[in-house]
Order: structure tokens, then C-alpha cells, then sequence
């Protein structure tokens, strides 16, 4: 942002103290504004020469800017006023409506907000602050408007000697814990790095040969996020500069480190940076504490504490807060302590670690972030809980655990809050202000680092999740049987998701649910998990958005179900075509919460899964149509005929869901006389099946009416050109057959269009038993012959459709030659066994199932016993 700046110009001496400088600049309220503030204070003070107080007046100014812009949403303006022997800093807001701190009434709430912060700033964090880091600080008050100002001393130095501070009665000196490395490492006008010595090698554990020449920028983690202020690249231009930042180790982890930058010449005229850098811990080296007089409760330094644990990759977001929670609670002599993240939308925090607290209230459990009723209690700011007994749930995390004491700060990055840290012990008024403010410098440091593990662990769960419902999307695209949908959603949701998962369906128009499919993680619990939803009333299936809880199942849990088998349960319904028609439910086990990350990728699922049920509904539904159709298009059962071997082999392509062209039938006509039909209508569907019906329909009313089979077929004909655009051409073979007294039978046949009979003769030979005639449908006036053959004993008539003479392989084609080279190899079987090896031929002609419909009709004159 570009603030509206003043410039800086020398003071007159006017009156004491002498201002011998001024700089200030206006901010609007956004949320870079804090970002920008630093900047300027950082650039002003070094402009004047003063890096010495840069890192206070800077923590400072941070907070205070962000109390006025973000909580009290004004613009603010930050005044820097240079004196002979201070620095004093102000900011001003403009809040017509703010008031002075209001304080608990009674004593007990006085007792017990005796260390609580105020969440307008007068009380606050900010004043906290300013408390410890400045000489003497003030709040003004003016018509529409409030100053909140500090002062920093700057230290007098004698000649040769920049920094002489004695030790303090009962001050502690710095400490470490080893050898301390000093890496030194000089970076050329383009970032380059073009000197790495031993201790740098050894802090970072990069050898020189791997850095030397390398952009600096790829080994730093700036804390300052570009375009929000002073960026690496700037600060390396600086004339000088010192200033915590992280560098990334040879194991990817960001090692904190407390730098000193100066900008030299060489030889040639040539500006380079030098930087020397320690370990945050080791700052005391390169950094001279800044505050003077004695110590005292306002103005004794902290003593800093280091969360960031050895070890522990900094992008591991679970190992990281684990640690981070252990460290916290050995280095503040607890016995419990937490870390929570705020959700996505900011509303709540999640149980991201624990130590010290029972099991059930570890991961994933949900606070809500403004759930506290006091001004006292909010999240955003820092407090001390003396003693919870005093009020008894103020911490709902804590309630029931006898822990006493409390600590609580906040994490936030840009002034935006993103965690909670907390720390406990069993021991009433263990905790103190100044301990509260150690934990809170210690929370600023860490919470950079924790939210980039953690938005690194979101694009990790998004990239799983968008792989997840890929998958889900192409296994549920790869079938329509109803009964498999059910079971892929199951699976697909457990244990991805959740321990278990039921799902419900619901009748059309009704909104109660019926089980349908149950799966649980441990199988052996399947059985135990079902029974238990059986005698639990069933969710209300309606359209709520998103996951609902049901505490149906854990209310139903009896002493004789598994332990341990019920924890949370969220309902996500199935909505398909604006209708409920099902319910998704997903379940844990005991003790164990559902992250709001894996509840929304159930949403997701639960869309997908929706449609493919609908869809499979729908197939089953049309599937059953479809077969219910095509069977009554065929005889219930054939009659049996004396002296006659009949077997009929019907066999409809596809999976079933289009109603065949291909029919047959065989009926009796008269006492002694039989009529049989094998057809093919044109196409399939709907259209295709009203020619079926009203052919073979036609057939038998005609036949049974005495008419010949010309007559039968002529009829035929006029009835399928009667329906006008739904007519489609036939093909039909029409016999009528009668049993004679010496054992044959003589046949009078009508092929019309269609695939000729073949004659299996008793020596092998196979010939046609019929000549082609026009087929019915597409001209009015026919000439059909009837044509006779007898059958003798031990003789087979075949007869088929074109999808077994048209069966194909490539180029090749079985036809009518392959056929009867196949009924010549049936010489002597039955006629069940000559119908099966034609479709056993047919099947392995080529390796693809077949794509037309087939039906077979055999008939045999078996031979005469002799007696």
C-alpha cells in the first residue's frame, strides 16, 4: 500500500526534550496496513541511524497498528519523533465511540481478570508490550481520537565503545548450550552468494560447493511477505540491518537465526552484503540489549522461548505441533498443553495437538473461536487463568481435568488469527503476566512456520481429495447394477473417510429410508454394526445442505455391542433430479472426530454417488421394463409335438436393456397340425417390438382361422404396412407341420426374405428345403408359393436368424456355406444336441461375444424302433 507519508525533517530546539527529527504517516484500514507501518518505522530508524532500537519499536508498532485497524477498524497514523537521548513513538486512531477500560464489578471476577488483557487495547496486548519494551509509555485521549505512544532510550556511548552495559543485580547473563557459530556469508549487488565460511557450513549443513554462486533468496525464509513490506532484495540494499529470519537447512527445515547485515565496497568499488548470523538463541551475540536502568517489573527483558524442535521437518504440520505442544509445556513447567487451528471459514478452532488432556478431547474436537462470553475471554488476545476453579467453565476443553491454571495466546499472521496456543497446570496461580508475555513472543515467532505447514497440508489434502474423487467418478461410471453402486460407495468411504458407512434408500415419493448396504472397517463387525441400525430409527431423508450430525446410533448402544464401536455420525443425503433418494452415512469409531476437511470431500462424494445411484435406479428400472417386454414377445412354452424332436435356442445381444428384433414360435393350429415361425424385424427398441408382437400375434389368430400359409403371410403384410411410419420390414420363415403314419412328417413352408432352411438328410447330405420369396412389409401385393417337404425319419430341419449365418470375424463371415458345413458334422444327434453345437459354432467363430440376436429352431423325425 502507499501510505500518506510526511517527510522527515529536522526539529528546531524548541523546549525539552529537543526533537531533532519527525517522520509520520497515515495507514488506511486494510489488512496490510500493519505489514506497511513496520516498514516505515524500520526505514525511518535506520534513516536516522538507529538500528539498535528497530526490533522493539517494530513488535511494538505492529501490535499497536493492528489493535487500531483491524479491531478497531479506523485508519491509523504512526508518528516517530527523534529526541536527543529516545525515541518516541505514537499511534493514533480514530474512534469517536471508544471507552475506557471497563473492569470486572465484583471480586471474585476482579480476582479472576486480574491479568486479563482488554480487548479494545487499553488493557491489552498492545500495553502489555509496551510495558516490557519501553522506558515510559501513555495513552492520550482527545475528541474523536486515542494515542497510544511509547518511548525508546538510546544509549550513550563513550569513544571506542558502541555498546557498555553492566549486569544488573540478580540479572541472568545469555546462556548457550554449545559451541556458538557465527555464519558469515557475503552477497554480491545481484543476490548472489560469493563467501560461505566453516560455521555456516556447519549451522546450515550446506557445504560451500553447493551454495557458492546460488541466489541467496533460495536458502532464506524472509518473515516479511512480499509486496506487504521490506523485502529481502530491499534489505540487502540497506546501509545496515539486524533482524530475526529463518534459513533453510540441507534437510529442508527453516532454521531460525538473528542476523547483521552491513553493506561494504571492495576494492574495485563494487557493493556487496555481509551477514552474520546466529541462532535466535544465540542472539545476545550479535544483539545488545537496548532498555537501560535497572530492571524492574516494566522493564525487565524477557527471556525469549525456543518452540521450534531439532528434528522435525518444517512442511510435517502434525510432528511439528506435537513438538511444539511438548516443548511448550517441559519449558513452562506444565502439565498439559494444546494447539488450535482455526477452520477454513475462521468460525472455530480444531484440536490439532495435545499432551496432558484425555483422549477424547484430542484431535479434531471443535471450539467455537467467539464462544466465550466475556470481553476478557476472547481468543484473539492473550490471558491468565489463575485459577479455573474460580470459574468453572471459562475453558470447556478443560472442564473435568483439575487443571487450575491457565495460558492462553494467540497465533496470528498479518493480524489475521489463526491458532491458539495454550499451556496448563494442575496448580492454582501458577502462571503470571510475564510468563504469558515468554509464551506470546515465543507464539509470534512460530506462527509464520505453522501456517505455511499448515497451508501446505491443505494443497496436500486438495490435491488427494480432487485424486479421490477422480477415482470415485470413474467407479461409478463403470457400472449400472444398482446392487454394485451400493457397495462402491461403501467401500470408496471406508476407511478413506470414515470407520463405517450405511447407506439408506428411500421408495419414490416417500421420505422414509430403509438400510440397504452396510460396511465396516473390521469385518468382523459388519454383522454387529447392522443390527445395530436395524432397531435405530432411520434418519428423516430431506434435503439438508451439507453433513448433519445423528446421535440416533449412539443412543441405541446397548452393553452387548462391541466397545467402542460408535463415535460421531453425520448423515450427508443423496439428492439426484431434485428428489432424496437416499442417504449417505458416515460414521467413527469411540473417541474419535471427523476433521471438516474429510465431512466436505464426503459432500463432494456424496453428489457423485447420488447420480450414479439415480442412474442405476433407473437402469435396473428400464432393464426390468426391457425384459418383462421381451418376454411376452415370446411363447410362454411349446407344445409338444408326437414323432417330433423340437429345441428352440433364443439368445438376445447386448445386456438386455433393448427389447430384441428376433422372435420365434411354435403353436398348434388344429388337432394333427402344428404351425412354427422364426422372424426378424428391422432394428430394436420400442418401434421393433410392436412389429414382434403384432406378427406373431397375427400369426396365430390368422393360422387358426384356416387360411394357408400364403394367406397367413399376405395378411401379415397388409397389417405391418397398416402402421403406417412404425412399420419396419420382416423376415419370416412360416411352417406348418403334421405327423404322418408311417413316421415322417410333411411341412408346407413359406420363406419370406428370410434366411433359408437347411435339411440335414440321414447319409449327411444338407440341402435347403425352401427358396427365397419377398419378405413382408415392403410391398403391397405379394405372390407367395407354399412349398412341401417331407421329413423322414432320422432327417433335421434347421432353421435360424442372420445373426448366425451374419456372424463376423473381421472380413470373415459364417454364412449360409458355414452353416451347413457345421449341420453336416450333426448327422445322427438329437435335436437339442444339433441346436447346441450350431451355437457353440456360432459363439466360436470369433473371439467377441455376439452383436445380433440369434435364434435357433431344431426339428428332428427321430427313427423308427424296431421291434
Amino acid at each position: 500500500m502507499n501510505p500518506r507519508c510526511r517527510a522527515v525533517v529536522p526539529e528546531p530546539e524548541e523546549k525539552s526534550p529537543v526533537v531533532t527529527a519527525r517522520a509520520a504517516a497515515t495507514f488506511d484500514p486494510d489488512g496490510r496496513s500493519a505489514s506497511a507501518a513496520r516498514r516505515f518505522v524500520r526505514d525511518a530508524l535506520l534513516g536516522w541511524g538507529l538500528p539498535e532500537v528497530v526490533d522493539d519499536a517494530v513488535v511494538l508498532v505492529s501490535e499497536l497498528v493492528t489493535n487500531a485497524v483491524v479491531h478497531a477498524g479506523t485508519a491509523a497514523e504512526v508518528s516517530c519523533l527523534r529526541e536527543e537521548d529516545s525515541v518516541q513513538i505514537g499511534v493514533t486512531d480514530r474512534h469517536p465511540e471508544r471507552g475506557l477500560p471497563a473492569f470486572s464489578e465484583s471480586a471474585v471476577e476482579a480476582a479472576a481478570s486480574e491479568h486479563f488483557a482488554d480487548a479494545e487495547g487499553e488493557g491489552g496486548r498492545g500495553l502489555l508490550m509496551c510495558s516490557a519494551l519501553s522506558s515510559r509509555w501513555g495513552v492520550e485521549y482527545t475528541a474523536g481520537q486515542k494515542t497510544v505512544w511509547f518511548r525508546l532510550p538510546l544509549q550513550r556511548s563513550t569513544p571506542g565503545t558502541r555498546y557498555a552495559l553492566p549486569q544488573a543485580p540478580g540479572e541472568v547473563l545469555p546462556s548457550t548450550d554449545g559451541p556458538v557459530l557465527v555464519a558469515v556469508v557475503q552477497v554480491d549487488g545481484e543476490g548472489l552468494v560469493r563467501s560461505w565460511n566453516a560455521d555456516a557450513e556447519g549451522l546450515f549443513q550446506h557445504p560451500a560447493d553447493q551454495v557458492l554462486g546460488a541466489p541467496w533468496a533460495e536458502r532464506v525464509v524472509w518473515p516479511q511477505p512480499a509486496g506487504t513490506g521490506a523485502g529481502l532484495a530491499e534489505t540487502l540494499r540497506l546501509a545496515r540491518w539486524e533482524g530475526s529470519f529463518a534459513v533453510r537447512r540441507a534437510d529442508h527445515r527453516a532454521i531460525e537465526v538473528y542476523g547483521s547485515q552491513v553493506r561494504v565496497l571492495d576494492a574495485t568499488g563494487t557493493p556487496s552484503t555481509l551477514c552474520l548470523m546466529v541462532r535466535e538463541r544465540d542472539r545476545a551475540v550479535l544483539c545488545a540489549p537496548l532498555t537501560s536502568g535497572p530492571p524492574g517489573p516494566a522493564t525487565a527483558a524477557v527471556e525469549p522461548l525456543d518452540l521450534l524442535a531439532d528434528g522435525v521437518r518444517a512442511d510435517d504440520l502434525g510432528a511439528l505441533l506435537q513438538r511444539t505442544v511438548e516443548r511448550t509445556r517441559d519449558l513452562l513447567d506444565g502439565d498439559a498443553a494444546y494447539l488450535l487451528l482455526t477452520t477454513e471459514d475462521e468460525s472455530e478452532f480444531e484440536v490439532r495437538a495435545s499432551t496432558g488432556l484425555p483422549a477424547h478431547r484430542q484431535r479434531f474436537a471443535k471450539i467455537p473461536v467467539e464462544g466465550a462470553h466475556g470481553r476478557y475471554d476472547s481468543a484473539r488476545l492473550p490471558a491468565v487463568h489463575e485459577d479455573l476453579d474460580i470459574r468453572p467453565g471459562a475453558v470447556p476443553l478443560l472442564v473435568g481435568t483439575g487443571l487450575r491454571s491457565l495460558i492462553t495466546v494467540p497465533l496470528k499472521v498479518e493480524g489475521r488469527l489463526t491458532g491458539s496456543l495454550g499451556v496448563a497446570s494442575s496448580r492454582p496461580h501458577h502462571y503470571d503476566n510475564d510468563q504469558a508475555l515468554r509464551l506470546q513472543f515465543a507464539a509470534d515467532r512460530i506462527a509464520l512456520t505453522v501456517e505455511n505447514a499448515r497451508l501446505a497440508e491443505l494443497e496436500r489434502l486438495r490435491r488427494g481429495s480432487l485424486s479421490f474423487l477422480v477415482e470415485a467418478s470413474d467407479l461409478l461410471a463403470g457400472t449400472l447394477e444398482h446392487e454394485q453402486t451400493l457397495a462402491l460407495m461403501a467401500q470408496m468411504a471406508v476407511p478413506t473417510l470414515a470407520a463405517w458407512c450405511a447407506v439408506y434408500t428411500t421408495a419414490e415419493q416417500s421420505r422414509t429410508a430403509h438400510l440397504a448396504f452396510v460396511l465396516h472397517e473390521d469385518e468382523e463387525r459388519i454383522d454387529g454394526l447392522r443390527a445395530l441400525l436395524e432397531r435405530t430409527v432411520a434418519p428423516e431423508a430431506v434435503a439438508t445442505p451439507g453433513a448433519t450430525g445423528w446421535s440416533g446410533p449412539a443412543q441405541a448402544v446397548t452393553p452387548a455391542d462391541p466397545a467402542g464401536l460408535i463415535g460421531e455420525t453425520y448423515v450427508l443425503p443423496l439428492s439426484a433430479r431434485n428428489r432424496v433418494i437416499g442417504l449417505l452415512v458416515l460414521g467413527s469409531s469411540a473417541g474419535v472426530r471427523f476433521r471438516q476437511e474429510i465431512l466436505e470431500l464426503a459432500e463432494d462424494l456424496s453428489r457423485r454417488a447420488a447420480l450414479a445411484l439415480d442412474n442405476s435406479r433407473l437402469y435396473s428400472e428400464r432393464n426390468a421394463t426391457s425384459q418383462a417386454l421381451q418376454r411376452s414377445l415370446l411363447p410362454p412354452e411349446l407344445p409338444k409335438i408326437p414323432g417330433v424332436e423340437v429345441e428352440v435356442f433364443y439368445q438376445a445381444a447386448g445386456e438386455g436393456n433393448e427389447v430384441g428384433g428376433d422372435f420365434y414360435d411354435l403353436f398348434s393350429i388344429r388337432e394333427g397340425t402344428y404351425g412354427f415361425a422364426i422372424g426378424d424385424v428391422c432394428g430394436t427398441g420400442p418401434e421393433a417390438a410392436s412389429v414382434t408382437g403384432l406378427a406373431r400375434h397375427s400369426l396365430r389368430l390368422l393360422a387358426r382361422e384356416g387360411l394357408d400359409a400364403p394367406q397367413v403371410l399376405t395378411r401379415l403384410n397388409a397389417a405391418i404396412l397398416d402402421e403406417g411410419s412404425r412399420s419396419r420390414f420382416l423376415t419370416l420363415l412360416y411352417g406348418e407341420l403334421t405327423p404322418r403314419p408311417d413316421g415322417s412328417i410333411e411341412l408346407s413352408l413359406v420363406c419370406a426374405g428370410h434366411p433359408l432352411p437347411l435339411r440335414l438328410r440321414v447319409d449327411g447330405q444338407v440341402e435347403a428345403a425352401a427358396t427365397p420369396q419377398p419378405l413382408l412389409g415392403v410391398l403391397e401385393d405379394l405372390e407367395l408359393t407354399t412349398e412341401k417337404v417331407v421329413l423322414e425319419p432320422g432327417e433335421v430341419l434347421l432353421c435360424v436368424t442372420d445373426g448366425v449365418t451374419e456372424r463376423r470375424e473381421g472380413q470373415r463371415m459364417l454364412g449360409e456355406d458355414g452353416l451347413a458345413e457345421v449341420l453336416t458334422g450333426c448327422t445322427g444327434l438329437t435335436a437339442g444336441a444339433v441346436a447346441a453345437r450350431v451355437q457353440r459354432a456360432v459363439e466360436r467363430f470369433a473371439p467377441e461375444p455376439p452383436s445380433d440376436d440369434m435364434a435357433i429352431i431344431a426339428l428332428r423325425v427321430p427313427l423308427q424302433r424296431r421291434g
